[in-house]
Order: structure tokens, then sequence, then C-alpha cells
């Protein structure tokens, strides 16, 4: 378990670097607008300056989220270093100050690809880059009023992934795995998060079929290992033995719950979410009972891949289908049975993408809303 204690260790650090940029005014905050941006004549750009931002490194998802970002710019003869990184640390007010400052200092000429961090987030952030006349592609969160083909070519592609499914299906192995009885309790991400919604959604979903089944609790850790850390210790001294299963709603939530049941020499059932490597390895060791995979590697290459090539003129968005424009990613379903097969062939030898197929099934099977 030593790695978890590690990451809990880099996470405070982040955190703490965070704290100090904000109280040195770093980040700032910016109200949304009541109404849409005025359209703006799309302009083409030959070299634009590609960035990605996301909430920190230090997060396994995000890492690989990244590096996929990393892989896309290589594939352009580029290095690594010609990816800007705008890095959030979960502040929505910092994400959206950032890529103001970014629009600013490129003169709009920028693709770029983002989670903004909380749904209300992101028609700010598409607001300014359409404004600046820069290409945005977006990844996870955004209101459900918010759309692409509302946007002309500026806002070029939303991909998120249909979570409340899988969720439903490590719910149920874990609501098995207990026998069908009992409490579980469920740590959730950031409660605005559209991911962290579905995915407790899938669990409660779940229950439906097991009325011998409780659910004790559910709270947003915030993605934050740390915090679910601290919730899962106090779900212990609330519940108990009561707690027979947990279900996470990511992989590094699930490291802060292993952390606590050792702690207290507890050992329950849990199942979590994302397939980052030592989660794959847990899974292997029967530590954790399942996680699901988004292939992160392919989300952070094909969406940077897509606000660049249509900043470039490759291709123009609003003469795609809207299918092209708001889409599902691939989801994997990691258990013991598979885990060692599923770690050789996407985390031990990543797979290489055709970064111009943008929406060719190769890439990850592709669903469309």
């Amino acid at each position: 378990m030593s790695f978890i204690k590690k990451f809990i260790e880099q996470e405070t650090v982040s955190r703490r670097n965070f704290l100090l940029a904000s109280a040195f005014g770093i980040s700032g905050a910016a109200a949304a607008r009541m109404f849409g941006p005025s359209p703006v004549q799309a302009a083409t750009y030959s070299d634009p300056t590609i960035a990605w931002s996301y909430r920190n490194r230090t997060n396994p998802y995000w890492n690989e989220i990244v590096s996929g970002g990393e892989a896309f710019v290589e594939s352009l003869g580029k290095s690594k270093g010609d990816l800007t990184h705008l890095i959030n640390e979960g502040s929505s007010e910092k994400s959206l100050a950032d890529v103001k400052a970014l629009l600013a200092k490129t003169n709009g000429e920028l693709a770029l690809a983002i989670d903004t961090n909380d749904a209300p987030n992101a028609r700010p952030v598409v607001e300014s880059c359409v404004e600046a006349g820069a290409y945005v592609s977006t990844l996870w969160n955004k209101t459900d009023d918010l759309h692409p083909w509302d946007f002309g070519d500026n806002y070029v592609s939303h991909m998120s992934w249909s979570d409340e499914g899988p969720a439903e299906q490590t719910a149920r192995i874990l609501l098995d795995a207990i026998g069908g009885k009992g409490g579980v309790v469920h740590l959730g991400g950031i409660a605005s998060n559209n991911p962290a919604i579905e995915r407790l959604a899938g669990l409660k979903t779940a229950l439906l079929d097991y009325p011998d089944a409780e659910l004790l609790d559910a709270q947003p850790a915030d993605w934050d290992t740390q915090k679910a850390n601290q919730i899962m210790s106090s779900f212990i001294t609330r519940y108990g033995d009561e707690i027979k299963g947990v279900h996470c709603a990511n992989d590094t939530i699930g490291y802060g719950v292993l952390e606590a049941l050792r702690a207290e020499g507890m050992d329950i059932p849990i199942v979590t979410y994302d397939g980052n490597p030592q989660a794959v390895d847990l899974v292997r060791e029967g530590r954790i009972l399942a996680t699901v995979f988004t292939n992160p590697h392919w989300g952070g290459g094909i969406t940077a891949a897509l606000a660049y090539h249509a900043a470039i003129g490759t291709f123009k968005p609003s003469e795609e289908p809207k299918e092209h424009r708001e889409f599902y990613g691939p989801t994997i379903m990691v258990t013991p049975d598979d885990a060692a097969a599923f770690k050789a062939n996407y985390i031990e030898n990543v797979p290489t993408y055709d970064w111009t197929d943008f929406w060719g099934p190769a890439n990850g099977q592709i669903q469309y809303k």
C-alpha cells in the first residue's frame, strides 16, 4: 500500500502549491453572461498554440489524458514541450482565468482541449474562446443546453462517457460480492460534475434490484484521495460493521478508501472507475473487485487533435453531422479475470493511434449520442 501513501502526500503538496498561488491572486472569478457571444467569422491558423487545460498531473487519470495530448503533438513533428499546460487544481475560476489569459497571449490563435472542471464553467470558457476566434474541444463536463453546433466552427466538439451503465455494472459486481445484502456507501466526485452524477445514478439503479441492500450514505469526495480517506474514516466511525461494500466514483478515491480500511483493519469489497495502472494492479491482486477503463490516452489525444485540425482548416466542424460534434468515448470493464490481459494490451503496450481518424471505430468504439 506504499504507493497509496505516496499518492496522498503528492496530492497534499499539489494542493498547498495551488492555495499559495491563489493567495497571490493568480486565480480569478468571472461572471457568466446571460446571452451567448456575437457570431464571429471563423479564421484558420497555420500554427496555432495547442493547449490542454486539466486538473493536475499527479492524478494518474489526468496524467494519461495529457500523455495522449503529448503523443498527438509529437505526431505533428513537434516536441512534448510544444503542448501548453493549464493546470487548474480543481478550481473552475482558475480554469476560466487561465483560458482568458492564454487567449490574450495568443491573440486567439489557439487550439484548446479542456475539461472545464464542472459543468457550469463550460459556457463561459466556450464563449470566451468563440469571441477570441479560438477553437475549443471539451471533455467530460458541460451543461445539457450547451452544444457545439450552436457556436459555428469554433466550438469543435464535446466528448463524454456514458457512465451510468458501467457504474451500474460495477455496483452489481459489488452487490453480488456481498450476497445482495447489507449496507454500502458511495464516495463521489465533484457534486456538479457530469460523471459524478451519472456514477452515483448507476449505483442507485442497481440497488433497485437488490431489496436487501441499502445505500447507507453518499458523499462527494471531489475526486480527491485525501478527502476520500477522511470521508471513509468518518463513514467507518458512523456506520462501523454495517458497511459491507464501497462504491467509488474513481480509482483515486478508491486509494483513499483502501488506506482508511487498512487503518481500521477492515477488509471489505470495493469497486472503482477509470482503469488507472495502479488500480488495475489492485484488481489483479483482488484488492479492488472491478474498475472501468475509459482510454484516457486516446481521449486526451483525440480531443486535442479535433481542436487543432479544426483550427488549421483540415475540416470544417459546422459541416459535420451532430454525432461528430457530441459523442461518447469507449469503456472497458476490468475484473480480476481479465486484468492481466488488459494490462498487457493497454498499459504495458499503449496502442498507437491515428490522430487524424477522428471518429473511426478503430480509435475506441465510439458511441454516438
